[in-house]
């Protein structure tokens, strides 16, 4: 048995990153995968079916609100139904700075993607997950359906690097979790966030060009290392399967260690 067998769990900014990960790593334990992308994502598809899984693919802008519709009507026409709604699209733009010179155009960017997308998508994706609780089946376990948001550690305290507007936006994003959360407590549908510490991503690599900007981040880590997409996956494959049926308006934390320690040890 699989931890989410019998779950339809739509992944946006899955083509490609810990989007990706996630999406292989769901199906490995039974989800039906709708791989969410603006990109193309046939090829975590092609990855998910060789292994034995089952997943699609829509083109999805998170930003478009008709495209982020048509995403969820395909997830359940397609697949019948909604368990999981993992908003993990996101950008970190790399003139993101401190307040005095982060520009507009950042401002609006960042926002319109990691806010505003996330909200439509939850606008359009809990219509879609609440039918599915209420029409019961094999999918619905204790949990219900589960939206997993990604924030971020910067959430909880700030950046090391300044990078202002990604960090209001995964404010942003632990608020309306929590919002969510209560919101559809007793309607069968629970919300938590997931917050990453630096992770080996593309995303990251930006921030990682020289051993100085290296080590001005990895000091602040007190297991020493930046984390793996897998490990990232792991904790949202818990938030979105019914092993954290009691959860709901939380934050988890994979951060290793960052937001529990005042000083590292050198």
């Amino acid at each position: 048995m699989g931890r989410l067998d019998h779950k339809v769990a739509l992944i946006t900014g899955a083509a490609s990153g810990l989007g990706r990960v996630a999406a292989e790593r769901f199906a490995a334990e039974g989800a039906t995968v709708v791989v969410a992308d603006l990109g193309d994502g046939s090829e975590t598809v092609a990855a998910i079916t060789a292994a034995g899984g089952t997943a699609s693919a829509v083109v999805c802008d998170v930003a478009d609100e008709d495209s982020v519709a048509a995403a969820v009507a395909h997830a359940v026409d397609a697949h019948g139904g909604l368990h999981v709604l993992y908003n993990n699209a996101g950008v970190s733009l790399g003139d993101d700075d401190g307040p005095e010179n982060t520009t507009v155009a950042t401002w609006d960017t960042t926002l319109k993607v990691n806010v505003t997308g996330l909200a439509l998508c939850c606008k359009h994706g809990i219509p879609a997950m609440l039918k599915t609780v209420e029409a019961g089946g094999p999918g619905v376990g204790a949990g219900g359906a589960s939206i997993v948001n990604v924030a971020s550690f910067v959430a909880h305290l700030g950046a090391a690097t300044p990078q202002i507007a990604y960090t209001a936006s995964k404010g942003a994003v632990l608020s309306m979790t929590r919002e969510i959360a209560v919101i559809y407590a007793r309607q069968g549908l629970r919300a938590n966030a997931l917050c990453p510490g630096p992770v080996l991503t593309p995303l990251l690599a930006k921030y990682l060009s020289d051993e100085e900007k290296r080590q001005r981040r990895l000091v602040h880590i007190p297991m020493g290392r930046f984390g793996e997409a897998v490990e990232i996956a792991n904790g949202a494959l818990f938030l979105a399967s019914d092993e954290s049926s009691f959860m709901t308006g939380q934050s988890l934390l994979v951060d290793g260690g960052i937001t529990a320690a005042y000083t590292t040890p050198e």
